[in-house]
């Protein structure tokens, strides 16, 4: 648990492997997860270091079977995840690897190749089947009922007549047909027209069904045409354009008979055609079946090679080039666990030579490691967003866990919607394993589930002070009955809306009610806000005075662990009393207040006496004497003046010992250090000069601080800068936790609003319309609960929420200025899935 509240003791090893062994050990490491390797050849190029070959070689097999993949899914194939992870393949077996892969894409692709070719094949003749038929329609027109075809044809065709003396008879012309595209139609018949002014006739019909693109398997419509013409220049004019434009033209013979026995020879090839491309359809799809069994896996092998070939890269070879030496950040804990699994890989390997895992010494800062589970990692992952934690410095996930549902469940307090929630979030626990196995890409539905453990403490959390504040979609549980008892006439009660309750008379039993609020509130519309926003807006101060005190409290830690005694006594202790003296005494007024002023006459202070704690507080901080009411005093308790003063003066008093204690300390430590320095060099020459060596004293001082003291300038001031925000942020910290207040309100007046402008229609209709009507109101009312109430006000009091603890809690002792651990593990590298994720994890 140690690693819960303070990140792990990290160390910087230097770790020696022999060359036949590294690939071994190495893959040992990442299936463990808990080395992190630096680079220690950051000036050599990624093209020139050892292992570049085999990289290439992994991308290259990567390439294949990403192409398998997309083939395997253009076909509908599931492929097999059995949820397991193998081992990394030893490195002879990317050869096998290599191989296969190899083998599988050649075919695949001399398969596609040959059904691409097929196809194509099968759209010519299915075309050509096209223009015969659609031409004999053409042809028979031209034969049958309409006997001036070919001379109105021949008309339009001929612009000038022969003059030999004598007409000539009838003109033979000339004709093309093929296909076009049905969007191209309308151009290519305009550019006939154009290019050959007007001396072709075209005739044209679609073809209705859709015809298959070969080339890329999409659904294109297109139309037959046939073109008549006359002279060889028309006819290479013509082609010409269909050439332009993409057309297919086809053999169509003139002779009926010719084309009739055309038209049964391309039915019998399209028949032959449609047996081989179902026969090759069905390797293609074996080839794809043996390869979706294995794919996943393959995948696993191939990242795994990589990343291990990734990491052997940032090693350094020895001059003798048969040891690779590493440097990478372990934690302390698990140094026992890393030499089991060193020898594990060695063994494997069968190396005689054990590896060697030696602790450095540094001055560097090492990587923030917090131990997480499925339970925790969410909430260490609030923690991360704002900043990881600097190395071994408090860690506020733990404190999180309660903290955060908790001041969520005070803007959001309702019994319903946290029920709602609470459900939500209970359903994706209990489903977790299949919800995880299902991988999806949807941003919002993993951030949803990654969370689903926050999710159900705030539901949980908000039914609790929903059930404090009495509240369930607006309305109330009245389980112990109200303690105030009505006398009055009921129709004087309905009709005076704003008829208020007196607690000084018999109305009111004098007894708190049992737990939470009285139910007689959610009916009470003269004074329910005004009750509310008293009682809300207090506990809202009182919990974030509270929450401050406990963040500066934590510093203590961090102060005492990092044995900084100049912050323990020139910053904690000065904040923590600034704090208690000024704003817990406001939250201390409040509960003064509470409990010596009652609206019973027995009781010897008067409500109507009853001083605001607002201008109390002021009145303390300006030094102000509060002004006499005839017949009140303007004090709480005995001696509120004294001790008032007496705090203002000890707050006051901090200010100066925060600015100038800290500042002040160095100054001195450092003249002493500067004395003492000065002291001990002067005594080391006259020994020197002694002995005669005055040169020995050079070895003596050299090893001195390898971090350069900072500035007295720069200290002062950044202390100064700290300490105006400490100040100046009380307040507006404080004033900050009002949102608690603010939302809470909000959220049960919306609520309210949606259940009499919504759901009460349907509940004052009658009879069986009156049904209806509920059910549709109902629907209606329930959709806008979850989207705007539980959805909306939810991403609300969390995004206020994760402010609350971001800047006023964690402000006060978090610095988060570290970086984070990262690991060489393959489950991460496996789960991010790209080479990009691959380099980031190594």
């Amino acid at each position: 648990m140690g690693s819960l509240f303070r990140s792990e003791e990290m160390t910087l090893c230097q770790l020696f492997l022999q060359s036949e062994a590294a690939y071994a050990c190495v893959s040992e490491l990442g299936e463990l997860g808990l080395v992190q390797f630096r680079d220690l050849n950051p000036d050599v190029n990624v093209f020139q270091r050892k292992f570049v070959n085999e990289v290439r070689r992994c991308d290259e097999m990567e390439r294949k079977l990403r192409y398998l993949e997309k083939e395997i899914k253009k076909d509908g194939i599931p492929m097999l995840d059995t949820g397991e992870s193998p081992e990394a393949p030893q490195p002879r077996e990317m050869i096998d690897l290599e191989a296969t892969f190899e083998k599988l894409e050649n075919e695949l692709r001399e398969v596609n190749q040959n059904a691409e070719a097929l196809k194509r094949n099968f759209l010519e003749l299915t075309e050509l089947k096209h223009i015969l038929r659609k031409t004999q329609v053409f042809f028979d027109e031209q034969e049958g009922g309409i006997g001036t075809t070919t001379e109105s044809m021949t008309r339009a065709l001929i612009t000038d007549e022969v003059r030999t003396g004598h007409s000539m008879g009838p003109v033979q012309l000339g004709f093309v047909a093929g296909v076009i595209l049905r969007e191209r139609l309308a151009a290519f018949e305009r550019m006939l027209w154009r290019a050959c002014r007007g001396n072709v006739f075209l005739r044209q019909a679609m073809i209705e069904t859709p015809l298959e693109d070969p080339s890329n398997g999409d659904q294109v419509y297109k139309s037959v045409f046939i073109i008549f013409f006359q002279g060889d220049q028309l006819k290479t004019r013509v082609k010409k354009i269909c050439e332009g434009f993409r057309a297919t033209l086809y053999p169509c013979p003139e002779a009926p008979a010719d084309r009739r026995e055309m038209a049964m020879g391309v039915m019998t090839r399209i028949e032959d055609l449609n047996t081989v491309l179902g026969q090759t359809q069905d390797h293609r799809h074996r080839v794809l079946v043996a390869a979706a069994k294995n794919l996943k896996n393959w995948f696993v092998k191939v990242r795994k090679i990589k990343a291990i070939y990734h990491t052997l890269n940032l090693f350094n070879l020895d001059v003798t080039q048969k040891c690779l030496i590493a440097e990478c950040w372990v934690p302390v804990l698990d140094m026992e666990t890393i030499q089991l699994a060193l020898r594990r890989g060695t063994e494997r390997s069968g190396s005689s030579v054990p590896p060697i895992l030696n602790r450095m010494q540094t001055f560097e800062n090492p990587p923030t490691y917090n131990r997480t589970n499925k339970f925790t990692k969410a909430f260490q992952a609030l923690i991360d967003a704002y900043g990881v934690a600097s190395y071994r410095e408090m860690n506020p996930a733990p404190y999180t866990i309660i903290t955060f549902p908790f001041l969520f469940a005070v803007m959001f307090g309702d019994l319903g919607h946290g029920t709602i929630m609470a459900l939500f979030g209970l359903w994706m626990i209990r489903k977790e394993k299949g919800l995880a196995a299902q991988k999806t890409t949807n941003e919002i539905w993993n951030i949803f589930f990654g969370g689903r453990y926050i999710i159900f403490l705030m539901g949980v959390f908000s039914m609790y002070t929903g059930l404090i504040y009495n509240d369930i979609f607006s309305k109330s549980l009245n389980i112990f009955g109200s303690h105030w008892q009505i006398n009055y006439n009921k129709t004087t009660v309905l009709n005076n809306k704003h008829l208020q309750l007196n607690p000084n008379t018999t109305d009111y039993e004098g007894t708190p009610y049992p737990l939470g609020m009285d139910p007689i509130w959610q009916v009470a519309t003269a004074n329910k806000i005004i009750f509310h926003n008293s009682y809300k807006m207090k506990i809202s101060i009182i919990f974030g005075v509270i929450h401050m005190i406990f963040g500066v409290s934590l510093s203590l830690h961090n102060h005492t662990y990092f044995k900084n005694r100049n912050a323990l006594l020139y910053e904690f202790i000065p904040q923590l009393v600034f704090l208690v003296m000024m704003f817990f005494y406001l939250a201390l007024l409040m509960f003064i207040k509470w409990n010596r002023y009652a609206a019973s006459n027995k009781n010897p202070f008067d409500a109507a006496c009853a001083p605001s704690i607002l201008i109390t507080f002021i009145d303390m901080v300006l030094g102000n004497t509060p002004k006499q009411v005839e017949n009140c005093s303007p004090y709480m308790f005995a001696g509120q003046s004294f001790f008032q003063k007496l705090f203002r003066f000890i707050a006051l008093c901090c200010i100066p010992v925060m600015l100038l204690g800290r500042p002040l300390k160095i100054i001195q430590e450092r003249r002493q250090a500067n004395r003492q320095n000065l002291t001990g060099a002067t005594s080391d020459a006259e020994v020197g000069m002694t002995n005669g060596t005055a040169g020995g004293v050079a070895g003596h001082g050299g090893g001195g601080d390898p971090h350069e003291e900072e500035e007295l300038s720069e200290i002062a001031i950044h202390q100064g800068i700290h300490t105006i925000e400490f100040v100046l942020g009380s307040v507006s910290h404080t004033a900050s936790y009002l949102r608690l207040w603010a939302l809470s309100l909000a959220h049960a007046q919306l609520a309210e609003v949606l259940w009499n402008m919504v759901l009460s229609i349907g509940l004052k209709q009658e009879g069986w319309p009156g049904g209806i009507m509920l059910t549709v109101v109902f629907a209606f009312w329930a959709v806008l609960t979850i989207g705007i109430l539980v959805l909306m006000e939810g991403l609300s009091a969390f995004l206020h929420t994760l402010r609350l603890h971001w800047v006023e809690f964690q402000s006060k002792f978090y610095k988060g200025a570290g970086y984070a651990f990262q690991p060489f593990a393959f489950d991460q590298i496996i789960e991010n899935g790209d080479a990009a994720a691959v380099e980031g994890a190594v």
